[in-house]
């Protein structure tokens, strides 16, 4: 099939190439100048595990093209999806549609008649409805089915979530455009993917209802592993006991810093705002949104512990900056919190992240960037590991010790073991374990 992605940010580049990759002819629209220059350039924008040789091979099998043109996209497309950014909006925090109403109207002038056009951004119950509208009045004697089909997609997993998905939702009462979603996807569900049909306003709460959810159990756990520090429990044992249960499952059970990234944080205020000007206040979502911002200030507390109470004028080394490992993306991380604390009480930063220090130069200052953990934590009088990256499990303890003007770590994704740690001469502390070492 013919279709157009408009948006080539993280979910529509995604979802582009990977719609390629099961033999669809894609357009790519993006109006960004130094994004499209990449893209047309075979270079990609963001950092996702498999994303670049995907469309390197994609583009030289003619199955996906990129251009700065809607116009240009949605000639002969079959099916639109929009992909375009919902970010918070500064006033009041709900999601700003912006960009969505804008590719709607473009996209209503350029498409055929009988195109069916998906929002596939994250976006408020009733926003189709406005798109509808919208559509309508900009080209009001073209057929133009508008249908949901929320993202599920995992950064650092993205790939495998939307070829192997837990489930593809698809929000229509409109049978051919039902048909024609069925059939775009039927490469993957032909694969045992379940494809769940509902109402569109039933898709769009799907996606903010199931991160709502996913962010309730990390901010759960997080409060039962200050609770094993204070009872001299570990999380981790408590984790893998409830996680055996099949009603609660294992997965969002690792204590940290609490949760950010593009997702959780943004699409819990949209839906406080949506529940909100319904008038049925989310009281468990609105304690969920209170308890993470006071987390991270927490854990720039447990810093300070360690470096024996004051960091003023000390150098407290950061491994890790982005919201998770696996990509590049700094949007409402932890580390953002935890630095800002730090530097508020007179620490100076030294930090490292494998992919995320171009991003972290955006949102942070003042912070000296190494090339490695090692150096970074060279004469530090304290450090702090924010983000599990893969190379730090790998780190010596002793050349650790070695590096350190005094060995103090506070590890926020216990990727340590306390017992190697306390023989290898660190005073360590962890989340939800022992007491510090």
């Amino acid at each position: 099939m013919k279709i157009c992605v408009v948006g080539a940010g993280y979910v529509g580049l995604v979802t582009g190439v990977c719609l390629a990759e099961i033999g669809h002819d894609v357009a790519c629209v993006e109006i960004d100048a130094e994004r499209i220059a990449m893209l047309e350039g075979g270079d990609v924008p963001i950092y996702e595990p498999g994303l670049r040789e995907l469309m390197a091979r994609n583009r030289a099998e003619g199955r996906i093209r990129f251009t700065a043109e809607i116009a240009s996209g949605c000639d002969g497309a079959e099916i639109v999806f929009i992909a375009v950014g919902t970010p918070p909006r500064a006033s009041d925090g709900h999601a700003d549609l912006s960009q969505v109403f804008a590719s709607a109207r473009q996209v209503a002038q350029a498409a055929r008649d009988g195109t069916v056009v998906v929002t596939k951004s994250t976006v408020p119950v009733g926003t189709g409805d406005d798109v509808a509208r919208i559509m309508a009045e900009t080209a009001p004697g073209k057929r133009l089915s508008v249908a949901s089909s929320p993202e599920f997609l995992r950064e650092g997993a993205a790939i495998a979530d939307f070829m192997k998905p837990d489930r593809i939702v698809v929000g229509t009462d409109d049978a051919a455009a039902e048909a024609a979603l069925r059939a775009v996807f039927a490469p993957i569900t032909g694969q045992g993917s379940t494809l769940l049909v509902v109402s569109r306003r039933s898709s769009e709460l799907i996606k903010y209802a199931a991160n709502a959810f996913l962010a309730t159990k990390i901010a759960f756990i997080n409060e039962v592993a200050d609770l094993c520090e204070a009872v001299d429990a570990n999380v981790g044992d408590v984790a893998a006991g409830i996680g055996l249960d099949s009603r609660i499952g294992r997965k969002f059970l690792n204590a940290g810093p609490g949760f950010g990234g593009s997702c959780f944080p943004k699409d819990t205020m949209a839906l406080l705002k949506t529940a909100h000007d319904a008038g049925l206040p989310m009281r468990i979502v609105e304690t969920l949104v209170t308890v993470n911002d006071q987390r991270r200030r927490a854990m720039a507390r447990k810093v300070i512990r360690i470096a024996g109470g004051e960091v003023r004028g000390k150098t407290v080394a950061v491994l890790g900056l982005t919201f998770k490992p696996g990509t590049d993306d700094m949007r409402e991380a932890p580390s953002i919190a935890i630095i800002t604390a730090l530097q508020d009480a007179g620490a100076r930063i030294r930090a490292y992240d494998p992919e995320g220090m171009a991003n972290a130069r955006r949102h942070l200052k003042d912070i000296d960037y190494r090339r490695d953990a090692y150096e970074c934590l060279e004469g530090a009088d304290a450090a702090v590991l924010v983000t599990e990256w893969d190379e730090f499990r790998d780190l010596d303890p002793a050349r650790m010790r070695d590096a350190m003007a005094t060995p103090a770590l506070v590890d926020l994704r216990n990727v340590f073991d306390p017992a190697a740690m306390a023989a290898a001469g660190f005073r360590y502390d962890s989340i939800g374990r022992s007491a510090l070492a």
